[in-house]
């Protein structure tokens, strides 16, 4: 730390004008119009992207006008202009021709979704670009490395997938069963087949185990629930060394609802652990491997470290879960069904985005739920525009809003409208025809509400086992809170869409549903004796539920705040996996940051680290299998805390589509030390803080070029405060976050 900073705030030297001194300091964009064409720039712009996919080489992109996109150099924090060159050859860009699109200089801050503006690109070809960059002081970059991108064929749908990628993993450790054979342990469970390499001396015939659980050192023969497990025979010979094991498929995860794998791919299962009987002395179990299948994943990108130890390991399982169940291409629920529902496919999109600047696979499910299988759940219907959203915050793309705007709006409902603004599927609308209109292809069908997941059950799923449920005694009336919390939310997504569009009267409409509905749950939904949300119209119970969603999404008044909160941590981990990421949005919105940390780190039964406890290394669909009796343990709707570490104890989120500005507001609670990778469409913000003792502590945080940014602070906490050694008045609440590093150390106020 800077020694004279360091005096400044120990002696309380704090000269308030300085801030002046800030923003005359602060760039500014000068969009000046480069003379000629000399270099300044050491730096070459690097992370070429097409259709956001970092190696389009490996893929087939199927938009004829794809969007490009780069990072600046590391010395050129601004951009100004930018120029492209598209060729049909290596050669001819080598050559400075782009033969196919030449952009020519362009004035433009833009360095993502960049539109190719030549001549519809054709199919089944290969093409190269390049690009370079102009700071603000109007002088060129050199060229970017050259990429080569591929085009397929083109079809309705507008996200190009991206790669799989397989991973030949070999054992953490084996050992020696006491009856024989050798056990296996991969260190983590994927989805993936077994390859044994080995040349027995004789024919011999082999059992092979391989499963996601153990029992008393070996792998659970009937590990329950959906949790995997499969016993087979194997016949070797010396004329051969290397066998692939053939899995039975799933008659469930494979038939017509499910998400089909490709062809390439063979029968796969989720397993850690292997046992392999029968083997003769040439057998050697570290040349085993586990064949992993993974859609593209970079684990680089993200990172995060804490002073908590149970917090950290929480992270982890929720990182590689995000890795793990890319294995299909699409967002899907688990390996029970491989189905896309909506509201897993939002959370996963939450904490993948958090994990990985990678894009497709949430843009495709998002289409998906458009072209193909709706699920029944009302809320679920209501998860489509948050996806949509999202990916318009983290990207700034417009495209999937442009073509779906039109059908999104039947999956918000609004057609269900009755009185006060309300929805209710106990409308006379909830008929066939809106039913069709959602995509169901058998109109008969209907929406249920459905508040969280699993309901109470004396026998849930014919397992013969009852379950508590998980929606704390939630009452279901006609009109629900829960659903129109999620109704409201869906309304202010719209209006917002509808104004990007252009449609002023639509995104009036869209606001005015959205006012009505929410005077509507004020005035009718809360108990103004017993200070909580109620969780229907003819009910007086209040449910977890019905509050921490008002709470989230911003509908409760700031004078109910504090009741409502005091009630929602009255009723602990009152909620399944699913919920819970609504009630840390609630907790963080609310400033609860100390409830929040303890929740996310606690260790009992309902928590995160118990799926870890128990011996799973991605999240499970439950907080324990008591509390679901068919979960699953590889299901990403389990792992909130890796999206609301950054969004919500970081306070990481982005104030403008595709973080052009991003807001910091940190809410550390009692952590001592904490460091944070958080990836973005332009590069990763890279944040790390300490607190030096209960009156002092220090944020770095490195913003990447074309970016900028405000920290916040609970002002009224902050005696002092500088920023890249300026003090600055802390009444104002926020610093201004430039490209690049941003030293903050704040000295709280001495309470006496």
């Amino acid at each position: 730390m800077n020694k004279n900073v360091l005096k400044i705030l120990l002696t309380g030297a704090v000269v308030c004008s300085m801030v002046l001194l800030e923003a005359a300091a602060m760039p500014t964009h000068k969009h000046l119009r480069p003379v000629g064409t000399s270099v300044v720039s050491q730096g070459t712009p690097t992370g070429l992207t097409v259709e956001f996919i970092r190696h389009p080489e490996h893929t087939a992109v199927i938009d004829p006008h794809p969007e490009f996109g780069w990072l600046l150099p590391p010395d050129m924090p601004y951009q100004t202009g930018y120029q492209i060159l598209v060729a049909s050859s290596r050669s001819s860009l080598d050559d400075g021709m782009g033969d196919v699109w030449d952009s020519g200089f362009v004035e433009s801050a833009s360095s993502i979704n960049v539109a190719f503006q030549g001549n519809a690109l054709q199919e089944r070809r290969a093409y190269y670009w390049k690009v370079r960059c102009y700071g603000s002081d109007g002088q060129a970059s050199p060229w970017s490395d050259t990429q080569l991108f591929r085009t397929g064929v083109y079809t309705d749908h507008i996200t190009t997938s991206n790669i799989a990628q397989i991973e030949n993993i070999k054992p953490s450790s084996h050992h020696k069963m006491a009856g024989g054979g050798f056990f296996l342990d991969f260190g983590k469970a994927a989805f993936a087949t077994l390859k044994l390499h080995y040349k027995p001396k004789k024919k011999e015939t082999l059992t092979i185990r391989v499963g996601e659980k153990l029992l008393d050192g070996q792998i659970d023969r009937k590990p329950g629930g959906t949790i995997r497990y499969q016993e087979l025979q194997m016949v070797v010979t010396p004329s051969q060394d290397s066998y692939t094991i053939s899995l039975v498929p799933d008659k469930r995860n494979t038939n017509h609802m499910a998400v089909a794998m490709p062809d390439s791919f063979p029968v796969i299962l989720p397993f850690r652990y292997a046992e392999i009987e029968g083997v003769g002395t040439t057998f050697d179990p570290s040349r085993q491997e586990q064949i992993a299948y993974f859609n593209y994943f970079d684990y680089t990108t993200s990172a995060f470290s804490s002073s908590d130890t149970v917090l950290n390991r929480v992270w982890d399982l929720c990182k590689y879960t995000m890795k793990a169940t890319t294995f299909a291409g699409y967002y899907v629920d688990g390996d029970r069904e491989r189905i896309p529902y909506e509201a897993d496919s939002y959370l996963n999109q939450l904490t993948h985005y958090a994990m990985d600047n990678e894009y497709a696979i949430a843009r495709k499910t998002i289409e998906y739920f458009f072209v193909s299988k709706p699920t029944w759940p009302t809320e679920w219907q209501l998860h489509v525009a948050m996806m949509m959203y999202q990916d318009y915050l983290f990207t700034g793309n417009t495209e999937i809003i442009e073509k779906y705007y039109e059908r999104l709006k039947a999956k918000t409902l609004m057609a269900l409208e009755v009185e006060d603004g309300f929805i209710s599927i106990q409308s006379p609308n909830h008929d066939g025809a809106f039913m069709a209109s959602l995509g169901f292809p058998d109109s008969t069908q209907r929406l249920k509400d459905i508040v969280d997941w699993p309901p109470p059950s004396k026998n849930f799923g014919g397992f013969n086992k009852p379950q508590q449920g998980e929606q704390d005694g939630f009452v279901f009336k006609r009109i629900n809170t829960v659903v129109n919390g999620f109704y409201y939310h869906n309304m202010m997504i719209m209006a917002q869409f509808a104004s990007i569009l252009n449609k002023p009267d639509e995104a009036l409409d869209f606001s005015l549903r959205a006012t009505k509905v929410k005077k509507s749950i004020n005035e009718k939904l809360f108990n103004k004796e017993k200070g909580y949300y109620m969780d229907g119209i003819g009910t007086g119970h209040a449910s977890i539920h019905s509050n921490m969603i008002l709470l989230a999404f911003d509908l409760v008044p700031q004078d109910r705040v504090q009741s409502v909160v005091d009630f929602v941590k009255s009723r602990g981990m009152a909620c399944s996996v699913y919920a819970s990421q609504y009630l840390m949005e609630a907790l963080y919105k609310a400033g609860e940051a100390d409830y929040a940390l303890e929740l996310m780190a606690a260790t009992h039964d309902r928590s995160w680290y118990n799926m870890i406890k128990i011996g799973s290394t991605m999240t499970l669909e439950a907080w324990d299998m008591k509390y679901k009796v068919n979960a699953d343990w590889n299901h990403a709707w389990g792992a909130t805390p890796g999206n609301i570490i950054p969004r919500g104890m970081w306070g990481i989120n982005p104030k403008t589509p595709g973080f052009g500005e991003v807001v910091v507001k940190p809410q550390m609670s009692r952590l001592a030390n904490s460091s944070l990778t958080f990836p973005t469409i332009r590069g990763p913000i890279q944040a790390d803080y300490k607190r030096h003792n209960s009156q002092l502590s220090e944020y770095h945080i490195h913003l990447p070029a074309n970016m900028v940014g405000e920290f916040m602070m609970d002002r009224a906490h902050a005696s002092e405060l500088v920023h890249n050694d300026t003090p600055i008045n802390p009444l104002f609440g926020s610093i201004r976050l430039v490209p690049g590093d941003n030293h903050i150390i704040i000295k709280a106020i001495t309470v006496k």
